[in-house]
């Protein structure tokens, strides 16, 4: 690196930027060195990791949205970065206290910076992975989400960036408030082969045609800029970024963690064996969005369920409140299960459809849900033998109809119009990715309902009920909704995956493509 006058260097430094804060202000930006119009990137890059008793391969997927292109002087930020590593969970029993149930973590990456001929190194550190349930024969899925630093070049041509040295640092909560666990580091160095180049930003000459599509991966980091031309001084800034002043408080997941029993009437009980062990635990007060739809099979119409479009009810859990373990040596094989309580006010749906095949009706819905709790359960009957995976969000609901018209004409049904409690089962379906494995990175659920008969519906001594018993009612209506990962609140260790991000619609109600 060529020596700066301070005037230089403070013009072209580098400051590690909030991600939350950029996103934020994202659709602001419009200029090439903005993240306006950034691409996703997924890339997945095969680390060795060192142990005391030897290593292990951990496979890191690294997520980012990197800007189509940038400009000589202007910083360049890639947003909502997370690093997912999955960790054979054999290999990490040994390393953490006897007993532990649940991992968490940091971690922190190496990325080179080159252009031309010159390189510098940021520092991705911090990153921050949520208590995760810990399954001994099973990897173990750690989420970290963090800041990193924007980047500012002093030349034209292409910029990469690549992954180098992992560092993996895991611990598990405290059983007691003031205990203090002491963390395991695990020192990472990429698997050979593997390339690790995560991106590559093209930063062209002024009026030079920008590229329409992002590279990543692949490529020969070392080719250097395309233009030609005289890359000028070239010098990549990466600085320390500057200590964050007082910030007030965010209440990311507004209220109280949802209260109570949890309903496992709707759950499949373990399978026959030894009985397993139970243990309740306070539960980690977190947040997040579910969506989707939910389909009337008389009617052949479906309607938005948590419209992502408009503001949708925020999911509020407890989670993990309870873990249900067998050892796979005794009988009956290895089982675990985490269950969850959450609660989800959903703010009234829309509904259009004809009325037996020919009559246009419009009304507005209103939903009456009790807590949901939420189980995931993994099963092994016969050690390295075939495993069973399953997940469901159970509850009871009822639904009320109001401001009803008939091709466009209101029809007063009174402020009862409604059904009686129904179940409400939700399962994952393990055949497609992403899978619902825990409630904190969520995935898509789907199931099916039996609408109860109408009461209530009429004012004046006029009797509605059997007109929408006739028309609504029935078994076999499929629901088809889909949970986002879930924001944890920790101002004193970082919040996690705030604020939560509402997630995209799944398919028609009973599919999940």
């Amino acid at each position: 690196m060529s020596e700066k006058t301070p005037g230089t260097a403070a013009r072209r430094s580098v400051r590690l930027a909030s991600v939350a804060a950029v996103a934020t202000l994202a659709g602001l930006l419009t200029g090439p060195g903005s993240a306006a119009d950034e691409p996703d990137a997924d890339v997945s890059v095969t680390y060795d990791c060192e142990t005391p008793s030897g290593s292990f391969q951990v496979p890191l997927q690294v997520h980012a949205e990197y800007p189509l292109a940038g400009e000589v002087d202007v910083p360049m930020t890639p947003l909502n970065v997370s690093l997912t590593a999955d960790l054979p969970g054999a290999e990490l029993a040994p390393l953490l206290p006897q007993g532990a149930t649940e991992v968490l973590g940091t971690a922190g990456l190496d990325v080179e910076v080159a252009q031309n001929d010159q390189t510098a190194q940021a520092r991705w550190e911090q990153f921050a992975a949520p208590a995760t349930p810990l399954d001994p024969t099973a990897d173990v899925r750690l989420v970290h989400t963090g800041e990193v630093p924007s980047l500012t070049v002093g030349a034209t041509g292409d910029v990469t960036l690549t992954a180098g040295a992992l560092t993996l640092e895991l611990t598990v909560p405290p059983a007691a408030e003031g205990e203090t666990v002491t963390p395991v580091t695990l020192d990472c160095a990429r698997s050979e082969g593997e390339a690790g180049l995560l991106a590559t930003i093209a930063v062209p000459e002024v009026g030079e045609e920008t590229p329409s599509e992002p590279s990543e991966g692949g490529g020969d980091p070392s080719e250097g800029g395309e233009d030609g031309g005289d890359p000028g001084d070239g010098d990549i800034e990466v600085t320390p970024p500057e200590e964050p002043g007082p910030a007030e408080p965010v209440e990311y997941c507004p209220g109280e963690a949802p209260q109570g029993e949890m309903d496992f009437s709707l759950v499949p009980p373990p399978p026959p064996g030894f009985p397993p062990i139970v243990n309740a635990l306070p539960g980690t007060p977190v947040c997040g969005y579910a969506v989707g739809l939910a389909s009337l099979s008389k009617l052949g119409s479906a309607m938005l369920v948590n419209d992502p479009a408009k503001t949708p009810g925020l999911l509020s859990v407890a989670a993990v409140r309870r873990v249900v373990v067998r050892p796979a040596p005794l009988p009956g094989g290895k089982y675990f299960q985490a269950d969850s309580l959450a609660t989800l006010e959903l703010p009234d749906a829309e509904a259009s459809f004809l009325t037996f095949g020919f009559q246009p009706v419009s009304a507005k819905v209103h939903f009456e849900n009790t807590p949901i709790t939420i189980t995931t359960a993994d099963t092994e009957p016969v050690l390295g033998g075939p495993r069973t995976l399953f997940a469901v969000a159970s509850f009871k609901q009822s639904l009320r109809m109001y401001d009803v018209k008939i091709n466009g004409v209101p029809l007063d049904v009174g402020d009862t119009c409604g059904t009686p409690a129904y179940d409400v089962a939700l399962y994952g379906d393990f055949t497609k990715e992403p899978a619902y494995i825990n409630v904190l990175s969520g995935g898509p659920l789907n199931g099916t309902v039996d609408i109860p008969a109408f009461t209530g519906c009429g004012v004046g001594g006029e009797n509605l009920n059997a007109l929408f018993t006739a028309a609504v009612s029935g078994p076999g209506n499929p629901i088809a909704m889909n949970q986002g990962a879930v924001c944890i609140p920790d101002p004193e260790n970082g919040d996690a995956g705030c604020p939560a991000v509402v997630p995209p619609l799944p398919g028609p109600a009973g599919r999940t493509d």
